[in-house]
C-alpha cells in the first residue's frame, strides 16, 4: 500500500475535510460503483486492468478500518497545514523582500530637501552670473549724453564731496587713427592695449578717435613707446598729459600739446572736453 496516494481520489470520492465527513455506507457505494467499472473482465484489452483493481481494493480496504482510516485522515489534515504554512511562509517572504528593496529604493533614492537646495543653489549661481554680465555690458557702454545732462547737478555734489579729485590725465591716451582704414571698436582698443595693462574705460567718437583710460601711469607710459593696432591702419598713441620728472617740469610740455593738436585736429578739444567731463563724473561715482 503506498501511503502517499489519495484513497478518497482513487474511489471518486472527494479529499481534504470532506472526505473525512463521508459515512461507511457512501465509500461502500462508491467502491462498488468503481469496482463495476474497473473490472479486469469488463477491460480484457487493458494490461493495467488488474493492477488497477487491486489498488482500488486496497484503497477501500484502508477506508473501511476506522482506524486506519482516521490515521489516513490525520495524515491528509498535516500535509494541508504544511502547505498551508509554507504559502504563508511564502508570502511573508515576498513580503519581507518587497520591504527590504522599498527600503533600498529610499535609501539610494534622493533627498527632495537637499535636490531643492541645490536646484537653489544652481538657480542663484546662474543669476549672480547674469547680474555681472550686465553689469559688464553696461560698463563697456560708457554714460550717455542724456544721462549726463539728467545727473549733472548731482555729480557736481559727488565731485564737492570728494574734494575736487577728477580723472588723473596722466592714465589717459590719446589714440587716432586714419579715416580711410579699418575702424576699431570698442573690445578691439581694449583688446590692444589691455596688453600694457590693465584698461579702465574706453572712449570712442565718429571722427575715427579715442581716450584710453589706463589703470596705472606705468601702463600709460609703456603704451606711447610702441606702435600698436593693424599695419594697415596704425594708431597714433600719445598721452593725454605727459608724465614729467619733477626735476625737468617743463620740458617738452609744449611740443607735446601741438603734436597731439596736429595728431587729432583741431575739432578734437571739443570732444576732448566732453569726454573728459564723463570721466571725470564716473571716477568720483566710484570713490563715493
Amino acid at each position: 500500500m503506498d501511503v502517499d496516494m489519495d484513497h478518497y481520489g482513487v474511489l471518486g470520492l472527494p479529499s481534504g475535510e470532506e472526505g473525512a465527513q463521508l459515512s461507511e455506507k457512501e465509500i461502500s457505494k462508491a467502491y462498488r460503483a468503481k469496482a463495476l467499472e474497473l473490472h479486469p473482465d469488463k477491460r480484457p484489452d487493458d494490461p493495467d486492468a488488474h493492477a488497477n483493481f487491486q489498488k482500488l481494493k486496497s484503497s477501500y480496504e484502508i477506508l473501511k478500518d476506522k482506524k486506519a482510516r482516521k490515521l489516513f485522515d490525520d495524515l491528509l489534515r498535516v500535509k494541508r497545514e504544511q502547505v498551508l504554512r509554507r504559502s504563508q511562509q511564502d508570502s511573508k517572504r515576498r513580503k519581507m523582500v518587497s520591504d527590504l528593496e522599498e527600503r533600498e529604493r529610499a535609501a539610494f533614492a534622493p533627498d527632495p530637501a537637499a535636490k531643492a537646495k541645490n536646484e537653489e543653489e544652481r538657480i542663484l549661481r546662474k543669476l549672480r552670473e547674469e547680474i555681472e554680465r550686465i553689469r559688464a555690458m553696461h560698463a563697456n557702454k560708457g554714460t550717455s549724453p542724456a544721462s549726463s545732462k539728467g545727473q549733472a547737478a548731482s555729480e557736481g555734489k559727488d565731485r564737492k564731496r570728494s574734494g575736487g579729485v577728477g580723472l588723473d590725465k596722466e592714465k589717459v591716451l590719446k589714440v587716432s587713427w586714419e579715416i580711410g582704414g579699418p575702424d576699431y571698436t570698442v573690445e578691439r582698443l581694449k583688446e590692444l592695449f589691455s596688453v600694457f595693462g590693465e584698461v579702465e574705460d574706453v572712449v570712442t567718437r565718429k571722427k575715427r578717435s579715442a581716450l584710453i583710460v589706463m589703470a596705472s601711469k606705468d601702463a600709460a607710459v609703456a603704451a606711447t613707446r610702441t606702435v600698436c593696432g593693424d599695419l594697415s591702419n596704425p594708431l597714433l598713441v600719445v598721452p593725454l598729459q605727459p608724465v614729467v620728472a619733477p626735476d625737468f617740469p617743463s620740458v617738452n610740455k609744449p611740443v607735446e600739446k601741438d603734436l597731439c593738436n596736429d595728431l587729432v585736429g583741431a575739432g578734437y578739444q571739443d570732444f576732448e572736453d566732453s569726454v573728459m567731463k564723463k570721466l571725470q563724473k564716473a571716477a568720483a561715482r566710484q570713490k563715493s
